[in-house]
């Protein structure tokens, strides 16, 4: 598991919103300014920017100012984080359904013995 549930929290909270996975599916075909980011998206330059700083508190991007251009990259590796989180939880679900599932089966041997 996460050593930092707080930051595993964060990353699910800026998950949560369309608008921001919807940046980071852009920021998953490459680095893209806030212009490029805000442009599919009919709202005020500001609230984009608020999205931006979600996604960063987050640790899921990066950015970087060069010039007057201030350019987004996704952080692959804090995806990693979220991606092995799920593995966690569902290795433990699987488990419990491998179980259940034989235990379903006993008492069906046991059940048509009888």
């Amino acid at each position: 598991m996460l050593d930092d549930p707080l930051a595993l929290d964060r990353m699910f909270q800026a998950l949560s919103d369309q608008s921001r996975r919807g940046m980071i599916d852009r920021l998953g075909r490459g680095p893209a300014s806030v212009m490029e980011l805000a442009q599919p998206f009919s709202m005020a330059l500001p609230t984009v920017m608020k999205h931006l700083h979600v996604l960063e508190t987050s640790g899921l991007v990066h950015s970087e100012k060069i010039g007057r251009v201030r350019t987004y990259q996704l952080r692959k590796e804090a995806l990693d984080s979220v991606e092995r989180w799920i593995a966690e939880r569902k290795a433990g679900w699987n488990s419990a359904f491998d179980r259940l599932d034989q235990f379903l089966a006993d008492n069906s041997e046991e059940t048509a013995v009888k």
